[in-house]
């Protein structure tokens, strides 16, 4: 099987000792390419994940500032980004975003560090990584989200939503600006049917797999670390909804990892 995993933090400071040991696990479980995230461990993290990019093949780097950490935003912040960025392995900006369920960092904030980052994105003509949670029962943060990306372009550069968890009228939302869709373990879990049904209705050619590592391990690893091997448990999950075979699904989103993040087809 062939499979991408378009997300994984193995450059957070708690991982980065063992992101070889993760990285040959990954490749002996089919995994041909994947993107460490730099962002959700404060704006120098971002320097792991560039690290591992450069020094090994299948590895690219996306830098952000996640937000969570969006009252760490500054000048200086944007200047990091603008350099890490010039990096021939960093493709993408993110992860970037909302989220009010957590709310570690203002609102404000968050809404700033997210047009700011998108506007970065589109001078380096870079896509986005975005994350968004709204609080819970509620669209606050989605209905926010689309609102920043008309009024900010972000239509220009496209990108992808990570860990997606919304309903198919979001989805469909996101798709129309240009940004597919990334599913994680979460998908796989016994109380996700609503989100397997949005997986379901969603096209496959504008879809993406993700572990969130070292978050969301897939079943039946749940509460485990997880780890970008693991990210065929999420291929085998979306195959099913679909009808087709984990090693269609693999090639197909790996296929669309390649196309979204520009990588062509060398390492």
């Amino acid at each position: 099987m062939k499979l991408f995993d378009s997300h994984a933090h193995i450059g957070a400071p708690d991982l980065l000792a063992e992101a070889p040991a993760l990285i040959a696990r990954a490749r002996a479980a089919g995994v041909e390419g994947m993107i460490a995230i730099g962002a959700g461990y404060g704006v120098g993290a971002n320097a792991g994940a560039v690290m591992l990019a450069g020094e090994n093949p299948g590895v690219w780097a996306s830098v952000g500032v996640h937000p969570h950490d969006a009252s760490e935003w500054s000048g200086l912040a944007a200047t990091a980004l603008d350099g890490w960025l010039a990096h021939e392995r960093v493709v993408a900006v993110g992860e970037c975003g909302l989220d009010y369920f957590y709310a570690h960092s203002p609102r404000d904030a968050q809404r700033e560090a997210l047009a700011e980052q998108i506007r970065i994105a589109r001078a380096a003509d870079r896509p986005l990584v975005i994350h968004v949670r709204p609080r819970q029962g509620e669209r606050d943060a989605f209905d926010e989200l689309l609102e920043i990306f008309d009024r900010e372009s972000a239509e220009r550069v496209g990108g992808v939503i990570h860990c997606f968890t919304g309903d198919l009228p979001f989805a469909r939302e996101c798709l129309a600006r240009g940004f597919d869709i990334s599913f994680s373990g979460i998908l796989t879990f016994k109380n996700a049917s609503d989100l397997r049904e949005v997986a379901r209705q969603l096209p496959l050619e504008r879809l993406l797999i993700e572990t969130d590592t070292p978050l969301l391990a897939p079943a039946p690893h749940r509460g485990k670390r997880n780890e970008p091997a693991w990210v065929a448990r999420v291929a085998e999950t979306l195959a099913e909804l679909h009808g087709r075979t984990a090693d269609e699904i693999g090639a197909l989103t790996a296929r669309r990892a390649r196309f979204l993040f520009r990588l062509g087809s060398g390492a």
